[in-house]
């Protein structure tokens, strides 16, 4: 059973599973631990922040975090804030179960939210929703009109894949990288993660959500937001609430922070937790001003709709399946090698092969960038490319090494070739085989390597 309605008030009791309360480090504030029943029965805990001073109905929001799960403390400075400003917030760990890095249901995201929608001032309950909890928002918002207004911060009015790509290219710019790194990042990873079903809600419609909010909306936009194109998302949103008939729309530049409105000492590239000094008291005015919004906020959508970058499909030789089976064939190619030495070695047999260094550099660099290069991409790709490292010749020293070692591996190849056809009357029929399919392995490698930009500038 859902819980709809709460009383917040810390002396007032709290109808959750489980409360524990304890004064935080201001003495202004007072922190609820509380634990309820998200969509699908899931239990999740939270932190009720509320003024410590009590006697009057306040407004209350329930603060919705970004991606990933790292846990309520991440929003906790800015739910203080407010609730020092005389605003009770709920802040609340996401659930794990239903959300991961490569399942996001944004509907379900927008359940939980509303699972905990606290009973304070019912005109002044709301919600308040950073990045991709901008997505879940709207969402909630449209299933209940107990959502009395919606707090935006840093939200995305393009497809989650859109976004995501031009997040990468910015942060891959800020870090001097450059060429094929780039491109692969942006176009050929990103493409192949979205074909193979890993990004669940790549084209999820971020701004037809929004067309059927009727509550007022305050929509905020760092100055020095690198993460959710806000040149782009702040008009396709603000014509979606227009074409759903929403007057009450309030639209917001912050100067000075980054996207999460935080303060930055790198351009807005950081992830520092610091708070400005007059940190949500526009919002606070705001919502004191509720349920009238004031009319020098709301503002026409632009005449001609913004240009948004197309994603292009995956060629034919590009798709994931084709890419896997290419990449097994590889492993196992240059595998081949060392481990049919090692067998012999095992069973006591001594042979020294006539073709041997090229073909041992062939085997040693070849399964080194085969292996390499989609671990590092997996990884630049869940680290949302904000962990570049040194950079050398517009490129990551990884990427480099990479790069390096496919260079070695095609020059190897071809020596391996090219001794192997010297010395054939010298080599045995078994160990023909077996350099065959070593140098068959290096002939794939090329049109691979070239593919995912190893080979490239």
């Amino acid at each position: 059973m859902k819980i709809w309605r709460w009383i917040l008030v810390p002396l007032m009791a709290l109808p959750l599973v489980a409360t524990t309360t304890a004064a935080a480090a201001a003495e202004d504030v007072v922190a609820t631990e509380v634990s309820f029943e998200g969509s699908g029965g899931v239990v999740l805990h939270g932190t009720v922040v509320a003024p410590a001073a009590q006697g009057e109905r306040r407004a209350a929001m329930v603060m919705v975090q970004g991606a990933g799960n790292r846990g309520r403390r991440v929003i906790r400075p800015d739910a203080d804030a407010f609730a020092r400003l005389g605003v009770v917030v709920l802040i609340y760990d996401k659930r794990t179960e239903g959300y991961s890095l490569l399942h996001r249901d944004y509907s379900v995201l927008a359940d939980d939210a509303l699972s905990a929608r606290p009973d304070v001032d019912p005109q002044r309950l709301g919600l308040w929703a950073a990045s991709e909890g901008a997505f879940a928002a709207p969402l909630a918002a449209r299933r209940s009109d107990a959502v009395r207004f919606v707090i935006a911060v840093g939200a995305a009015g393009v497809e989650p894949a859109v976004q995501t790509r031009w997040q990468w290219s910015e942060y891959l710019r800020h870090g001097g990288v450059s060429g094929s790194l780039a491109y692969t990042m942006r176009e050929t990873a990103f493409r192949t993660v979205v074909a193979a079903g890993l990004f669940t809600e790549s084209g999820f419609d971020a701004a037809g959500a929004w067309t059927g909010v009727r509550q007022p909306v305050l929509a905020e936009w760092g100055e020095l937001d690198h993460d959710v194109m806000p040149a782009v998302s702040a008009p396709l949103i603000r014509r979606a609430l227009a074409r759903g008939g929403n007057t009450g729309v309030t639209i917001r530049t912050v100067p000075g922070v980054r996207h999460s409105l935080h303060l930055t000492a790198n351009g807005g590239f950081d992830h520092l937790d610091a708070l400005p000094a007059d940190y949500g008291r526009y919002e606070a005015a705001w919502i004191a001003g509720l349920p009238n919004v004031p009319g020098a906020g709301v503002q026409e959508p632009a005449d001609r709709e913004p240009e948004v970058p197309a994603i292009a499909p995956l060629p034919w030789y590009g798709t994931p399946w084709l890419q896997l089976a290419g990449f097994t064939l590889l492993v196992a190619g240059f595998a081949a090698y060392p481990v049919t030495a090692a067998v012999r070695r095992l069973r006591g047999r001594r042979y020294c092969p006539p073709v041997r260094r090229p073909a041992r550099w062939l085997a040693g660099a070849g399964l080194a960038a085969t292996l390499g290069a989609p671990l590092y991409l997996l990884f630049m790709m869940a680290s949302a490319a904000n962990v570049i490292g040194p950079v050398a010749l517009g490129r990551p020293l990884p990427w480099l090494a990479l790069q390096l070692l496919a260079v070695a591996t095609v020059v190897a190849a071809a020596a391996t070739a090219t001794a192997g056809w010297r010395r054939r009357r010298d080599v045995p029929r078994a160990e023909r085989v077996r350099l065959g399919l070593l140098v068959a392995a290096g002939g794939l490698f090329l049109p691979l390597a070239v593919y995912w930009g190893l080979l490239l500038p």
